[in-house]
């Protein structure tokens, strides 16, 4: 299987060392080599060689030098359009940052490896929260596969356990603890941290951005409340469709009050079935010590599923950092390779 890969930050490299890592339990369980055969990152350079690419040699030198320019061989210069046009891989990963009010860079990458005939593997939730439909068509239009399990809880197969694993069943609600940024910051603040302090610390250690607008004000919830609700329960909604309220406007005092009566505030993500439309919401929330929800603290992330034959079916891990949807689009490439052997 020959990969293309859009956007080479922590992502992108995270996927590149899975790859290289597991080749020889691909080539011994699945029967699958999968060969990087081009690179294209905005920031890092691009470098595309159909005959394949030295992976070790590709990542010791962005270690080294913050670009792949450097690389010996190939074709340079190439953005992530003309990537995708010019290279003769079958799948293409697109990695590029997240942007939910236009979907680009992203979008236009996916639109063109599947307009020509190429399966797409996607951890950037941008193109699928804003054009699930659009994009699901073409790609059955040109008999490709569009793959997405990263987008909502990174390496946690949520999306698969719902679109697979609940095969059958119809699902009536879901709601999730979808940004592990917030569930952190709120865990902190039960434990005496004012919100000033909670993000200090998650931005120290990485969880949250200079700028944490997206994860605090619930927008990165919105766009995956918003995929799962597209993909799982036969929504056309988009993130602006979302009611939505962040944690910027939480107090210790109402922490101190749920957890008094052994409550604990979530940011919770939901999506559930009313008349015939389905109603998305992002709102913090008060949860009860029975809500399988409750327990969930930390980064980590976790969504029920309300199903009709089943009940209440929990799904919890992690939902974000580089290995772990590296992993996640290790599991898509496989699936690929499934459905097309």
């Amino acid at each position: 299987m020959k990969v293309a890969l859009i956007g080479f930050g922590n992502v992108g490299q995270s996927f590149t060392r899975v790859i290289h890592e597991k080749r020889e339990m691909l080539r011994d369980r699945y029967d699958l080599e999968i060969e990087l055969v081009a690179v294209s990152d905005i920031v890092k350079g691009s470098v595309l060689d159909d005959d394949g690419l030295d992976v070790c040699g590709l990542l010791d030198l962005v270690d080294e030098t913050g670009t792949v320019e450097g690389y010996r061989g190939g074709v340079k210069g190439l953005d992530g359009v003309d990537t995708v046009r010019r290279t003769t891989a079958e799948v293409v990963v697109e990695a590029t940052w997240t942007n939910l009010e236009t979907g680009e860079p992203g979008l236009t990458h996916v639109r063109e490896a599947l307009g020509s005939g190429k399966h797409v593997v996607a951890s950037n939730k941008g193109p699928i929260a804003l054009a699930y439909r659009e994009l699901t068509e073409l790609a059955s239009r040109k008999e490709v596969q569009l793959r997405y399990e990263c987008t909502v809880m990174s390496g946690t197969p949520v999306l698969r356990t719902g679109v697979e694993g609940l095969a059958g069943h119809r699902i009536d609600s879901v709601a999730g603890i979808l940004n592990g940024t917030t569930n952190y910051m709120l865990t902190r603040m039960e434990q005496g941290a004012s919100y000033d302090e909670a993000l200090r610390e998650a931005q120290s250690k990485g969880y949250a951005e200079a700028d944490p607008t997206a994860d605090v004000e619930g927008w990165d919830a919105a766009g995956k409340i918003v995929i799962l609700a597209n993909a799982l329960m036969d929504a056309d909604l988009k993130p602006a469709d979302v009611e939505r309220r962040g944690i910027t406007g939480i107090s210790l005092g109402e922490i101190r009050e749920a957890t008094e009566v052994g409550d604990r505030i979530k940011l919770i993500a939901r999506a559930e079935r009313v008349g015939g439309e389905v109603k998305t919401s992002v709102l913090p929330t008060r949860m009860a010590l029975e809500d399988p929800l409750w327990g969930v603290t930390g980064t980590m992330n976790a969504v029920t599923y309300m199903t009709d034959g089943l009940g209440a079916v929990t799904v919890v891990g992690r939902g974000a950092g580089g290995p772990e949807t590296g992993h996640g689009l290790l599991s898509d490439l496989l699936a690929i390779h499934e459905a097309t052997a």
